[in-house]
């Protein structure tokens, strides 16, 4: 995420670039939440999940700006609020945002066109055993949406890959600009990892940590 303080009019504001790694827009947060602050979008609409978000300025405390996004699927309605210090520069990627990834329990491998909207990927929750992990292979080519869950156990024998899904992954391949091969290749090292129980309720206790430390 790349922040810039503004000011219109000697009104302060932040404009915001790929916040949260998946909005293709940028993002303008105006103090007094006014013009040109962007407010209420729609971040995703699909049949069975829609996305909204909005970034506004803390009134508790104006060094800090409150993402709020709202899911909506079917007649349930999910909200919740996390927070972008914004009071000074950011400096230090390493040290916080990549080791926080590193345990953070859901994982995903995304392919973006030149205005920043998904093509191609896959995403997965971390938390179930072998026999129970899966992941969600998307792709998408124009009107054509195809959107398959597999199970990891699926690919604990790369020999043994049934031909009709290492063809679905070989098209995603392609979408995502990989070497032949490459994301067969990755998602087979990750049902390896997936099948290391101890590994995954290390990492899974360590997340678990951080989210009450943030409280």
């Amino acid at each position: 995420m790349v922040g810039i303080q503004i000011r219109v009019d000697g009104r302060p504001g932040v404009m915001l670039a790929d916040p949260g790694y998946h909005v293709p827009r940028i993002v303008t947060v105006m103090q007094d939440r006014n013009y040109p602050h962007t407010g209420w979008f729609v971040q995703s609409d699909e049949p069975q999940c829609r996305k909204e978000y909005s970034y506004t300025f803390s009134v508790l405390n104006a060094g800090y700006i409150e993402w709020h996004e709202r899911e909506t699927r079917g007649e349930t309605v999910k909200s919740q609020t996390s927070l972008v210090y914004a009071a000074r520069p950011y400096l230090d990627g390493v040290n916080v945002t990549e080791r926080r990834n590193l345990v953070y329990n859901f994982r995903s491998l995304l392919s973006r066109d030149a205005k920043g909207h998904l093509i191609a990927g896959l995403y997965f929750p971390v938390g179930a055993t072998l026999k129970d992990a899966q992941f969600t292979l998307f792709l998408n080519n124009g009107p054509d949406k195809r959107k398959t869950k597999y199970k990891f156990s699926t690919f604990a024998d790369p020999l043994n890959i049934p031909e009709d899904i290492s063809e679905e992954i070989q098209l995603c391949n392609a979408k995502m600009n990989y070497k032949q091969g490459e994301l067969l290749s990755i998602i087979c090292q990750l049902a390896q990892v997936m099948s290391n129980q101890a590994f995954i309720d290390q990492m899974l206790e360590i997340n678990e940590d951080i989210c009450r430390m943030c409280l």
